[in-house]
C-alpha cells in the first residue's frame, strides 16, 4: 500500500516557541455531504490512553464523528473506524499501545475497508512513528494532536484512497474552538483552558507533543462553563498541561486565579483543576481556593524529587525549600486540604542520599495520594542524553521503599476519615462490586456504598465506616 505523507514530526520544530498562537474556528469541510453518503450508518471505536487532556480530545473526536453520521460502539470488531488515542509520558503506556495494535491488526486483515488509526502523543515522536509504520503495515491513518480539527478530511482521505495517510505536523499550535463535541459524562465535564507547555522539564516529552502554552480566551471558557451549569452538570474540571500558567500569553489582564474565581461564581456545585506546576502557583490562587466552598480542597502538585540537585537537573525551576514553603502556605490557608503528587524514582545519576531527600520530603508533606514512576527516557528530551549509572535493581528497590513511605501516610489519613460524613458525587455502580455504588468526596477520595440508580449524578451524604487505604466503604446518611 502506498503512503501519502502530508506532514511528519520534527522534534526541532516541535520545540519552537517563535510563532504566536492564533484562535480560530476551523472552516467547514467542503466534502462533508460526500463523507456522510459514504458512511451509511457505520460505527466507530476509540480507545484512549493517558491524561484528562487525551480524554477531552476523545470527546472532540467523538463529536465530530457523530456529526457526520457515525455511531459509537464498544466492540472494535463492529467498527469501520478504530482510533487508538495514545500517550507518550511513560514507557508502560507505549507498551500497552503496541500490544493493542497487535491484537487489532487481525480485524484490518479481515476487512480491507476498515480504517485503523493511531493518533495522539506517541506519533508526534519521529522514532516511534517510524517503528509503528515499520511494524504495523495494517495501520492506514496516523495523525497528531494538532490534526484533530482536520479529522473530517483525514477520514475522507483514508476512506476514498488505497493509501496510508500520515498527517503529523510539529508546530507551536493554535487554539481551535471545535464544535460539536460529545462528552463522556452527563454530570462531570472537562474544560480545556490552556494547551501545551513551555516548561521543558528535561525528562518530559509533553512540550514537544502538545506545543507551546496557549490560553483560550477568558470569555470563551466562561461561556462553555455557563452552558454546562445550565445543562445541570455537577462538576467541572479545568484542564491544562500547566493550568496555572493560564493567561500569561494573552493581553486580557486575567490569570488563572481570576478564571477560577469567575467559574466558581457561576454556581457549579464542584470545581476542580489539573495539573498545576509549583513554579506558577501563586498566593492569589491559594486565597481563591480557600474563599469558595465549591472549589474542591484537593490539589495535585507534582514535586518529582525532594533533592535540589535532581530538581535542577530535571529543570523544575523551584527548590525543595520553595516547594515546602508553598505546601505550608496551602495547608495553613486551606483547612481540610488534600494533596497529591507525582514522583520520579531513579532519575539519571540520582544517589542514595538524594533519594533519601525525596523520602524525607514525603514524610514532611504527608501526601493523601501520589503517582509514582520509575524513570524511563523519552527520546528527544535532554535527560535521555544523560549517562545513567542507576541500575534497574536500584531503581526498583527505591520505588518499593518510596511506596512504603507514601502508603504509611495515606493509610493514616484514610483511617482518620472513618466515622466522618462527606458529600459524595455518585458516579455509578462500582467497577468491582455490582451490589455497590461509588463516587468521590470533595477531597477526591473514592467511596463505595449501598445505593440506587436514582443517585447517579447526584451529591449525597455518606458516612465512612471502613478504610481500605486507597478507597473507603461508607453508608448513606438519612436514607
Amino acid at each position: 500500500m502506498k503512503t501519502k505523507i502530508i506532514n511528519t514530526p520534527d522534534m526541532l520544530k516541535a520545540a519552537s516557541r517563535r510563532k504566536e498562537a492564533t484562535v480560530f474556528v476551523p472552516a467547514s469541510f467542503d466534502k462533508k455531504d460526500e463523507l456522510q453518503a459514504i458512511i451509511k450508518d457505520e460505527k466507530y471505536y476509540i480507545h484512549t490512553y493517558g491524561c484528562q487532556a487525551n480524554v477531552r480530545d476523545e470527546e472532540t473526536m467523538r463529536g465530530m464523528l457523530e456529526d457526520v453520521g457515525f455511531t459509537q460502539t464498544d466492540k472494535p470488531e463492529d467498527a469501520s473506524v478504530i482510533i487508538i488515542n495514545t500517550c507518550a509520558v511513560r514507557e508502560n503506556a507505549e507498551d500497552k499501545v503496541y500490544g493493542e495494535i497487535g491484537n487489532l491488526k487481525i480485524l484490518r486483515k479481515k476487512n480491507k475497508k476498515l480504517i485503523l488509526a493511531i493518533c495522539g502523543c506517541m506519533v508526534e515522536q519521529p522514532e516511534i512513528l517510524k517503528r509503528l509504520m515499520d511494524t504495523f503495515k495494517e495501520v492506514n491513518l496516523y495523525f497528531g494532536t494538532h490534526e484533530i480539527p482536520e479529522l473530517y478530511s483525514l477520514i475522507y482521505q483514508a476512506k476514498t484512497s488505497e493509501q496510508i495517510v500520515v498527517a503529523i505536523e510539529s508546530k507551536p499550535g493554535e487554539v481551535v474552538e471545535i464544535k460539536p463535541a460529545r462528552r463522556s459524562n452527563e454530570y462531570k465535564a472537562f474544560v480545556n483552558v490552556i494547551y501545551g507547555c513551555d516548561k521543558f522539564c528535561t525528562y518530559c516529552i509533553v512540550p514537544y507533543t502538545r506545543g507551546k502554552e496557549r490560553s483560550r480566551h477568558y470569555n470563551d471558557v466562561l461561556k462553555e462553563c455557563e452552558e454546562l451549569v445550565k445543562q445541570g452538570y455537577q462538576e467541572i474540571t479545568l484542564l491544562g498541561q500547566n493550568v496555572n500558567a493560564y493567561g500569561k500569553d494573552l493581553d486580557e489582564g486575567k490569570d488563572f486565579a481570576d478564571l477560577l474565581e469567575a467559574v466558581a461564581k457561576l454556581g457549579i456545585p464542584r470545581l476542580r483543576f489539573t495539573t498545576s506546576h509549583p513554579w506558577d502557583f501563586s498566593s492569589k490562587m491559594i486565597d481563591i481556593i480557600a474563599k469558595y466552598p465549591n472549589i474542591m480542597k484537593f490539589i495535585h502538585l507534582p514535586v518529582q524529587s525532594g533533592n535540589d540537585r535532581v530538581l535542577k537537573a530535571m529543570g523544575r525551576r523551584y527548590t525543595r525549600e520553595q516547594y515546602l514553603a508553598l505546601v505550608k502556605e496551602m495547608r495553613e490557608k486551606i483547612p481540610g486540604l488534600s494533596l497529591s503528587t507525582d514522583i520520579i524514582v531513579g532519575f539519571p545519576n540520582e544517589t542514595d542520599e538524594e533519594f533519601k531527600d525525596t523520602l524525607s520530603l514525603v514524610d514532611i508533606v504527608k501526601y493523601e495520594a501520589a503517582f509514582t514512576f520509575i524513570y524511563s527516557p523519552r527520546k528527544g528530551t535532554p535527560a535521555a542524553k544523560i549517562a545513567d549509572n542507576v541500575s534497574k535493581e536500584t531503581k526498583s528497590a527505591r520505588f518499593m521503599e518510596l511506596v512504603k513511605h507514601l502508603e504509611k501516610h495515606i493509610e493514616e489519613h484514610s483511617a482518620s476519615l472513618v466515622g466522618k460524613t462527606f458529600d459524595v458525587l455518585v458516579d455509578g455502580v462500582s467497577k468491582n462490586d455490582k451490589d455497590m455504588y461509588s463516587g468521590y468526596t470533595e477531597e477526591n477520595k473514592l467511596v463505595h456504598f449501598k445505593g440506587c440508580e436514582q443517585m447517579i449524578g447526584k451529591i449525597v451524604k455518606v458516612k465512612i465506616i471502613e478504610s481500605h487505604t486507597y478507597s473507603m466503604i461508607g453508608e448513606i446518611v438519612n436514607g
